[in-house]
């Protein structure tokens, strides 16, 4: 939304326009952004949380992680770093669907406006 459409809307918003959240919260397109938003980053957060507690945990009560990789380098130094790679993974990821999401929002949006 640029600077125009925002004074209009704050302009509206002065002039008595209301919106009905509870009417938008009940909408279907609403229902749908929840819906499809949980559809995608519940799986994510479960993966993440999996993938990032299971360098201490494997750390801590086995030595599977200890063995050498490459040369000195150990398989926990490759787990640790493949975190930060799944991290920019998973925010690409996110990024990309977000896409989605805010074309539903602004479909919410224009029904709110009516």
């Amino acid at each position: 939304m640029d600077r125009k459409e925002e004074a209009q809307a704050k302009v509206q918003r002065k002039k008595g326009a209301r919106i009905d959240y509870t009417a938008v919260a009940a909408s279907p397109a609403f229902q749908q952004l929840l819906a499809e938003k949980k559809k995608f980053i519940l799986p994510l957060t479960l993966f993440f949380l999996a993938f990032y507690f299971t360098l201490p945990v494997l750390t801590a009560y086995s030595t599977v992680l200890n063995n050498p990789a490459i040369g000195a380098v150990s398989w926990a130094w490759i787990f640790a770093f493949a975190q930060f790679i799944m991290t920019w993974v998973l925010c690409s990821l996110y990024s990309r669907k977000a896409v989605s999401f805010d074309k539903l929002v602004e479909e919410i949006r224009s029904e709110a406006k009516q």
